[in-house]
């Protein structure tokens, strides 16, 4: 596969199985604060159904989330890709994503991060675009890293997942950093 052909697309629910497949497996949602236990494909199918699904600039200068399918050419669905929390006044959203197994470690990550990037700030001209992470999630941080976002602290105990206290890591990228990002 190339990972050209990898791109966001609205969710449908048609994706709703295989969301489902990324929430119930405990590789991946071991990094996750739901709990994968109350998920169901009813619980996904409303999800989705209170997604927004506008393409266009001006719809998406409104939205206070995004959350897209990532596909390839033939329109499997591989994770989602999401910007949430946007704030146009502050110019700011959170970024997040969830890879099923199969699409892990092939670059499709990289691709739609890369591309919700864009969105986030050639289409909605935003100035931040931040994350957290689980601070034991190696895997994800090396990404982060790797890609480009600055490290800016750590929550020590923040939450408690599964009964125990967790901390977490916060990362940004602002537009100039990702303007000059060596691709």
């Amino acid at each position: 596969m190339n990972n050209n052909d990898i791109s966001p697309r609205p969710l449908e629910k048609k994706d709703a199985p295989l969301m489902l497949e990324w929430m119930k497996d405990p590789e991946v949602n071991r990094f996750f604060r739901f709990n994968p236990e109350r998920m169901s494909i009813g619980s996904v199918d409303a999800f989705i159904d209170n997604n927004i699904t506008h393409h266009t600039t001006n719809e998406y200068n409104t939205v206070q989330y995004v959350n897209l399918a990532i596909v390839d050419d033939s329109d499997e669905y591989f994770g989602t890709v999401s910007l949430k929390n946007i704030d146009h006044d502050a110019s700011n959203a959170e970024y997040a994503i969830a890879l099923r197994t199969v699409a892990q470690r092939r670059g499709i990550g990289w691709t739609a991060t890369a591309k919700i990037l864009n969105l986030a700030f050639d289409t909605l001209g935003l100035e931040r675009v931040y994350l957290n992470v689980l601070s034991n999630n190696e895997s994800a941080i090396r990404f982060y890293n790797k890609f480009g976002f600055i490290y800016e602290g750590e929550f020590v105990n923040h939450l408690r997942l599964r009964g125990e206290f967790v901390s977490l890591k916060w990362y940004r990228i602002l537009k100039a950093e990702w303007d000059n990002f060596n691709w």
